[in-house]
């Protein structure tokens, strides 16, 4: 089985595959810090929760955008599953995407591997786009080639940057509101409207500026834990999928040892 490791920004999420079947998924809080051996701990009575064991792990991949907390991951692969971790976007794990923007370097892991499974599951021009940390909305074409895209302060970030700037207003939780109404009658509910309905509007409105530029039928996927939040309340996804991450990982762990 394949121990593929997503460590985004926010939270590094374990899962353990059989081909792209996902036989167990798993995070834990990002912290730079966290040695291997506090990762090995935690994750082998995960893995045994599950009726596994570390044994059953024969290839670790890892993406990050966390490049301090990249050496405890290549440790735990190495000491406790036998693994040299294969890293995502570094030889001999390269992209095999047209990588068609100013600073290709730059790009996060996260994104390329999102566009990587995303035109594995869906032909012709597609928006992604992953509600994490940041939302990001990135475009590619039709031959896979990743042309840019936007980054937008994530729903939590957005709504952290309001309760700690404005004394008087209550932190709140992340859920759409009862009704559609958008004139508020009192502070929560004015809250609730402004930050889901604005974000329905900020993703509606560009990806109709997204489209337009394109020029072309796109198609947007959507993946991050908060996707499934704002489908119920805009069309504008095409497919969701939620693990859009993790299958990326698959996929390229599977082109590497299929060449």
């Amino acid at each position: 089985m394949l121990l593929a490791i997503d460590a985004g920004n926010t939270n590094v999420v374990f899962a353990l595959l059989d081909g792209r079947t996902i036989k167990g998924r798993w995070r834990i809080a990002t912290d730079p810090r966290r040695t291997a051996d506090e990762y090995a701990v935690w994750l082998s009575q995960l893995l045994a929760l599950e009726g596994y064991a570390r044994e059953d792990v024969k290839g670790v991949i890892i993406a990050t955008v966390v490049p301090r907390a990249l050496h405890n991951l290549q440790v735990l692969a190495s000491k406790y599953f036998r693994s040299d971790a294969m890293i995502a976007g570094r030889a001999p794990l390269e992209w095999g995407i047209a990588i068609d923007v100013d600073e290709p370097a730059s790009l996060g892991a996260d994104r390329a591997v999102n566009t990587i499974a995303a035109h594995a599951l869906y032909p012709g021009d597609l928006i992604t786009i992953d509600f994490g940390t940041a939302t990001t909305f990135d475009v590619s074409d039709y031959s896979g080639a990743y042309k840019g895209g936007i980054i937008a302060p994530g729903i939590n970030l957005s709504l952290d940057a309001l309760v700690t700037a404005a004394a008087k207003l209550p932190r709140i939780a992340i859920e759409a509101p009862e009704t559609e109404t958008v004139v508020g009658r009192n502070t929560v509910d004015q809250m609730h409207i402004g930050i889901y309905w604005g974000y329905i509007a900020m993703i509606e409105g560009l990806v109709a500026r997204l489209k337009a530029e394109v020029g072309r039928p796109v198609k947007v996927i959507a993946t991050g834990g908060l996707a499934t939040l704002f489908e119920r309340h805009t069309a504008v996804f095409d497919h969701i999928e939620p693990d859009l991450t993790i299958q990326g990982l698959a996929i390229m762990w599977e082109r590497a040892h299929i060449h």
